[in-house]
């Protein structure tokens, strides 16, 4: 695998010690930070973050999580990042996780990331399922995973309490045969008449 991956408007690569502004710009969003999975909560957690993100360039282990920064093209701007995690080597099967500024949503970039993420698990990691999760509340994102061709398995109601509100999680999933199923077509040779 060879980086930076680029999409039509997006540049993926691993993290870099130089993103940690960007990063802190978006991880102390509140309206950000209540779904990242290691929240900025005091002075230093950015870094942390970053110097873990960084690490997170390959899958070669259940456990593994391979996480790239999102920079537009053009100004190179970080402007999120996207995570796949695999964690069942029998099964085959990974968890997408994603962060996009808030001010960046809505124009495509997460659609081209999460592509790209999803062609990378089912075609290089030949994954056979991978989930994502969304907050019931996060519209956008549910239409978006739901754009992409995942199908919604679980809605947990009121399922954890988080700063004092309920909080809905909705599961949804993908099969590698779903993705993309045009493209795993073998065409069959023509035959002559047998009868």
């Amino acid at each position: 695998m060879r980086f930076p991956i680029e999409t039509a408007h997006l540049i993926l690569r691993p993290f870099e010690r130089a993103d940690l502004e960007a990063v802190s710009r978006y991880h102390a969003l509140p309206t950000l930070a209540r779904y990242l999975e290691r929240p900025s909560r005091y002075a230093g957690d950015e870094a942390e973050a970053v110097e873990l993100m960084r690490k997170q360039t390959d899958l070669v282990r259940p456990g593994d999580v391979l996480t790239l920064a999102l920079c537009r093209k053009g100004d190179e701007r970080l402007i999120g990042q996207v995570s796949l995690r695999w964690y069942d080597a029998m099964a085959r099967q990974g968890e997408m996780t994603f962060a996009i500024e808030p001010s960046m949503s809505g124009q495509g970039y997460l659609t081209q990331a999460l592509s790209t993420m999803f062609e990378l698990g089912f075609d290089h990691f030949n994954m056979h399922r991978i989930v994502a999760r969304s907050d019931a509340r996060s519209h956008n994102t549910v239409k978006l995973l739901q754009k992409l061709g995942m199908r919604l398995e679980a809605h947990y109601r009121e399922h954890a309490l988080y700063q004092g509100d309920w909080d809905e999680e909705m599961h949804f999933a993908l099969l590698d045969r779903d993705w993309r199923p045009a493209t795993k077509i073998v065409q069959l040779p023509v035959r002559g008449r047998v009868a």
